[in-house]
């Protein structure tokens, strides 16, 4: 199993170039196709009576996409990507992503940056991608470096479909790191999840797929969000993850605790599934 199509988010903002180019070197590690998808910003369900605005903004719009997507394909083809397209979508990024990321094995896009301009209406992009489409997506931090992804990974497992679903998304990357470690918080507290050794079956289940694993269990008076952050933070983690918890009503996002936590205040990349 590896990935054969990765979709990753083109725009103009501070974070595209660093974006991109963690896309591409999993692409060029996968030996993958890489999608770069810029959008209009337009929704496709936009008012009649908004038409004639859009009209007059839309070669604004247009030529913006367009100069994204050619620093794209600069950035692709300095990694060395074996394969890649350019793509433009006359539609909002959330509802773009979401319905292309139905066709890929990844999506990757970045944390919202409400002090970066070219992201101020994005600010629930990530979740509203990772809540609507049944497909991974890695989500790069806003603030920091990134100079490699996936060689220490940290794997959050609480037993839940979301988390076996993260984890079984997450297959390729964590045959090709050099350090997978599963953590279990507070198992005592979830009787009948784990058996008697927590951890075990799905160490177990990563070891048939390749991967060597080591087992954490940890007890922690905080709440796991932060928990899982300090730990990433003492194991010099690269990568976190995890599943991704809540349900959409219409554009409402609604999130359960650690998925909001992490979402908000990530210092590394996250591979969330729901």
């Amino acid at each position: 199993m590896s990935y054969k199509s990765i979709l990753v988010h083109v725009d103009q903002s501070r974070h595209a170039a660093q974006r991109i180019r963690i896309a591409a070197e999993l692409a060029r590690a996968q030996q993958a196709h890489l999608i770069g998808s810029a959008v209009s910003g337009i929704s496709s369900f936009i008012t009649i009576e908004g038409a004639a605005y859009v009209a007059a903004q839309m070669d604004g719009f247009r030529d913006r996409a367009l100069a994204a997507l050619e620093n794209f394909d600069k950035i692709a083809n300095s990694v060395g990507v074996p394969s890649c397209e350019k793509r433009f979508v006359d539609d909002d990024a959330e509802g773009g992503l979401a319905l292309q990321a139905r066709y890929a094995d990844l999506v990757v896009v970045s944390q919202a940056d409400l002090d970066d301009a070219d992201d101020s209406f994005l600010t629930d992009l990530p979740e509203y991608v990772m809540l609507n489409s049944p497909r991974p997506v890695l989500i790069i931090p806003s603030a920091g470096e990134f100079k490699q992804v996936g060689k220490n990974a940290l794997v959050a497992w609480d037993g839940s479909m979301e988390s076996t679903r993260a984890i079984t998304a997450a297959l390729p990357l964590l045959r090709q790191a050099d350090n997978v470690t599963v953590v279990i918080f507070n198992s005592d507290k979830r009787l009948g999840t784990h058996g008697e050794q927590p951890g075990a079956d799905i160490a177990l289940y990563l070891a048939r797929h390749g991967v060597t694993v080591e087992v954490a269990q940890e007890q922690t008076p905080l709440d796991i969000g932060n928990a899982l952050l300090s730990l990433a933070a003492d194991k010099g983690s690269d990568l976190l993850v995890m599943g991704g918890y809540g349900h959409t009503r219409f554009r409402e996002v609604l999130l359960g605790g650690v998925t909001l936590t992490i979402l908000k205040t990530m210092t590394l990349p996250v591979l969330m599934a729901h």
